[in-house]
């Protein structure tokens, strides 16, 4: 059996009983980066066959792990931070457990995506995730516009050392639409700083950031509540 566990995203409080259950059940950890990982495993005292699996060599770790699960093993893959496959490896292993019947089965828990997204205090109705926003400034810019003509909240993930980059552009792009920057989520240093993309710009030349972003875009539809509600409360009743 595959196990597909979240591990927390910052605090290692915040991992669920069950994962830690799963995690010292299994015969094998396959993990994104396992000295990260072990941080996390050392702390609750789990000893357990640790491999690698990334980017790098998910092709070749996907084809043994699936051989290894075909001969009855119990595995459990991590990411660094939050659920496996989603912008993390993991996608194509459970496309390959699918295509070969062998059972798996998804154990939830933190979430950066979320955990940004309500905190943002924008609208959570609809939201539309991205993902991490380009390297290249065409690619970032062509994102930027397709999240400025969105109802809906759009959701990034950025880096700190492109963050600055990315607000630069939204400064033209976004103009006076509200953002949030949420920064270091669950840890000591948790932030959540909304404004326009000029205010934000400006805040963090003079406090270069540090840590994982998580970049959330309040939609169109927001802009336009806000302007209804502005022009209702100017109006004034006629004599």
């Amino acid at each position: 059996m595959l196990y597909v566990v979240a591990t927390p995203i910052g605090n290692l409080g915040d991992i669920t009983l069950r994962a830690l259950d799963v995690l010292k059940l299994v015969d094998l950890i396959a993990a994104e980066d396992t000295r990260h990982s072990g941080i996390l495993l050392k702390h609750y005292k789990i000893d357990k066959p640790l491999i690698s699996y990334h980017e790098h060599n998910e092709a070749m770790r996907t084809a043994q792990l699936v051989e290894r699960l075909a001969a009855g093993e119990n595995i459990a893959l991590i990411t660094d931070a939050g659920t496996p496959g989603l912008s993390d490896p993991g996608a194509r292993l459970v496309r390959e457990c699918i295509k070969r019947e062998l059972p798996f089965t998804i154990l939830p828990g933190p979430s950066s995506i979320l955990t940004a997204l309500i905190g943002s205090g924008f609208s959570t109705d609809k939201f539309f995730f991205v993902g991490f926003l380009p390297n290249k400034s065409g690619g970032r810019e062509r994102e930027l516009r397709a999240a400025a003509a969105r109802d809906e909240t759009t959701v990034f993930f950025e880096s700190p050392h492109r963050l600055m980059k990315t607000l630069r552009a939204a400064v033209e792009i976004l103009q006076d639409r509200q953002l949030c920057v949420a920064r270091e989520l669950t840890k000591k240093f948790e932030e959540f700083r909304r404004s326009m993309a000029s205010e934000l710009l400006a805040h963090y030349e003079a406090h270069p950031p540090k840590g994982e972003i998580v970049l959330v875009i309040a939609g169109r539809a927001r802009l336009r509540r806000a302007d209804k509600f502005n022009g209702s409360a100017e109006r004034r009743p006629t004599e």
